[in-house]
Order: C-alpha cells, then sequence, then structure tokens
C-alpha cells in the first residue's frame, strides 16, 4: 500500500523485488507424524540372502567349490623323506655297526657281581676285620658310706676341712669408702676446674640468676631538703642594644678584608679534586622459590625429575 509520501512499502525498505513464498498451497504435515526414513518406503530395495553360518558345508563359503592353494602339486609322505634322510646319513659310516658279542648278563641277586667288568669290590665285603681281644676294665672306686646330714647348719660334712670363722664389719664398705675419699681429698690442689663453655640454653629460665656474689647493699644517701626557696640575688639584665645582658664584655671588632686567591697559586698538580665515594651498590637477589628449585634439581636428576611437582 503507498504510504502518505507516495512510496510503497518496498521502496521504503530498500529491496528490489519481493522475496518469493515457498510454502505456498503446500500441505501441512505434522512433525510428529513424518516418516523417519522416506526413500526406503519406495520404489526397490536391497534384499540380502540372509547370513551364512560357518560349517563344513560349501554353503558356508563364497565360492561353489573349495579351491586349493596349489593345484596340481605332488603327494609328500613325510615317513617317506625320514627313510630318505637315514639312508644318507648310514652312508656316511666307515663300517658296520657295532654289536656286543654276547647279550647283557642279568644279576643272579641283590649284592652280587656276576656280569660286572671289576668283580667283587674288597672294600664291600661282608668279612669282619680283625681286631683286638676284649679286656674288661678293672672294679669301681670302693669308698666310705657319705656322711649324714645335708650340709648345712652341720660341720665336718664337706670333703675337705671345715673353714674357719672371719669376722666381717657391717660397714666395711662404708667405712672403706671413707678412707679412700679423704686420700683423694688430701691429693686435690685448688677448687674445681670450671669451664666457662658449658653448653647452656638460649634463654635461662630466671633472667636474675648469676653465679657471682652479690655485693653489700649501698646505703641510700638522704638529701637534705631547704626549707626557703633559691633567689638570685638580682633580676637578670635585658638586651638594650649594647649587650649590657651578656656576663662577658663585648668582643671588639677587627678588620680582615678579602682578598681571592689568584690562579696562578692554584695549580692542578698540587691539588686534588674531591670525588665522594660511591654509596652502597645493590646485588642481583635469587628469591626462597629459586633457590628451593636448583637444591631439589639439579645436573643429576634433571631427567627424571617431574615438572609437576614444581
Amino acid at each position: 500500500m503507498p504510504a502518505e509520501g507516495g512510496k510503497t512499502d518496498m521502496e521504503r525498505i530498500g529491496l528490489f523485488s519481493e522475496m518469493g513464498y515457498i510454502t505456498i498451497g503446500d500441505k501441512y504435515v505434522s512433525q510428529f507424524n513424518r516418516p523417519f526414513n522416506e526413500p526406503a518406503s519406495k520404489n526397490k530395495q536391497m534384499l540380502p540372502g540372509g547370513s551364512k553360518e560357518m560349517s563344513n558345508l560349501q554353503a558356508g563359503y563364497f565360492d561353489p567349490h573349495f579351491v586349493r592353494i596349489f593345484e596340481g602339486e605332488g603327494y609328500v609322505s613325510l615317513n617317506q623323506v625320514r627313510r630318505r634322510h637315514m639312508m644318507e646319513e648310514t652312508k656316511k659310516n666307515l663300517g658296520k655297526a657295532f654289536l656286543p658279542s654276547n647279550g647283557n648278563k642279568k644279576l643272579c641277586g641283590l649284592g652280587s657281581y656276576y656280569g660286572t667288568i671289576g668283580g667283587p669290590v674288597p672294600f664291600f665285603s661282608v668279612q669282619s676285620k680283625p681286631r683286638e681281644k676284649y679286656e674288661a676294665p678293672g672294679k669301681n672306686l670302693y669308698t666310705n658310706p657319705g656322711k649324714k646330714g645335708t650340709g648345712y647348719g652341720y660341720a665336718n660334712v664337706t670333703i675337705g676341712k671345715q673353714f674357719s670363722h672371719s669376722a666381717d664389719f657391717y660397714d666395711a664398705a662404708k667405712l672403706n669408702y671413707k678412707k679412700e675419699n679423704e686420700k683423694h681429698q688430701k691429693l686435690l690442689k685448688g677448687a674445681p676446674f670450671k669451664l666457662n663453655l658449658y653448653p647452656r640454653a638460649y634463654f635461662d629460665t630466671n633472667p636474675y640468676l648469676s653465679e657471682k656474689t652479690l655485693p653489700p647493699i649501698k646505703k641510700v644517701e638522704k638529701k637534705d631538703i631547704l626549707a626557703n626557696p633559691f633567689k638570685p640575688s638580682s633580676p637578670g639584665k635585658k638586651a638594650g642594644g649594647m649587650k649590657a645582658g651578656t656576663f662577658e664584655p663585648y668582643p671588639s671588632h677587627s678588620a680582615d678584608p678579602y682578598v681571592g686567591k689568584l690562579t696562578s697559586q692554584t695549580s692542578s698538580k698540587d691539588v686534588k679534586i674531591f670525588h665522594p665515594p660511591g654509596g652502597p651498590k645493590s646485588r642481583p637477589i635469587e628469591s626462597i622459590m629459586t633457590l628451593n628449585v636448583k637444591r631439589s634439581l639439579n645436573m643429576k636428576n634433571y631427567k627424571t625429575a617431574s615438572l609437576q611437582s614444581y
């Protein structure tokens, strides 16, 4: 429809022609009622003859008859090949085959040497060796019967003599230790040696503990308190431009004319130019993380070490 300005809608949009409508006149088919594969139900389809199962019958193979790998090859018997090989090996023999003169002799019984080459061995003979005549030992030693008593609390019961009685003091060990200690103290010279490098903890439990003896207590001197406050004899003098308030008289003025040094007096050889020393220079500092990586990763284990651990 033309608008108020006299232009149609297509002219206002800026298109060359109106877009076509594809679905005009087509029947609406719902998306749920559409077939899954339309061409599968049209025209002729490929119908295979079914799957073949593997069996001894020829129907289980693709070819109509059994096909051999080699056509017209000769049949070879393995027994025939073995016999030919044995005949070739017998041709290599120089003489006839070795045959023993007689058959093996059978043993007559257990322990017999019949059929052996060497015969009986004298070391395995059953005969007993000659021995010396047995002489019976003499009679046992006859002693007097044992003394009666258990031994504890009975005198003259043991084999040896009776032990003599010896006195034993009750505090013998204590007295002996006391005598040895007195001898040791006499041999000592001076006080015991003390080393200042004895290992101790960083901080003592009692910071005020000291091994030195304390000095005598000092008496606090009491200051005499004056009853009347101090007053100066006269008030301070005020500065009136003539230095009347100072303790000493004003120093006299001395004229000192300023005279500059000539260039001839100063020479570059005698006087050196002052150069201030350089300040502290910074150094490259590695971080703690870089140092830990260098310690754990070195030239020996850099191939086997995993990157995930760093």
